[in-house]
């Protein structure tokens, strides 16, 4: 099990991710199609270009997704309850096909929880990071996880 128990955590504890993700047009477009998403920025290549951008920009909530899905073998896996929120979600920058994305995370708090003595609550700080080392989406997460004493 790669995640980490509640009170292995400790406030200011960082992590770089090691997997990398290179955004391709596939990722786009399924993501896009399966969620119904029928933006043109995201799928007509004619309409993205006529944009300010000059290209497909990729689905944010995709560029979000990823983000956490990165981040989840070494956070949460396998000691996850539930994710409770996600906050101050923002996305600084576009992620266009092509870009190769990395993920890190910092423990911005830790509380213990009132209902579950069995676990506790960390709030994570993720960032995703393209290739040119810029923020292209970044938020708080909120997660409930099992403490190893438990």
């Amino acid at each position: 099990m790669a995640g980490r128990h509640y009170e292995e955590w400790q406030v200011g504890d960082r992590i770089v991710h090691d997997i990398r993700r290179t955004v391709t047009e596939t990722d786009n477009l399924l993501f896009s199609t399966m969620t119904h998403n029928p933006q043109p920025l995201h799928l007509d290549a004619e309409a993205a270009r006529a944009s300010e951008f000059g290209q497909i920009i990729v689905n944010g909530t995709f560029t979000f997704a990823l983000m956490i899905g990165l981040s989840v073998g070494d956070t949460t896996l396998g000691t996850l309850v539930a994710n409770l929120g996600y906050d101050k979600l923002v996305m600084p920058r576009p992620v266009f096909i092509g870009d190769t994305l990395r993920a890190e995370t910092e423990v911005h708090e830790l509380k213990d929880s009132r209902s579950r003595p069995e676990a506790g609550i960390v709030t994570f700080a993720h960032r995703l990071v393209n290739q040119r080392d810029e923020i292209v989406c970044q938020c708080l997460r909120t997660a409930l996880l099992r403490r190893k004493t438990a």
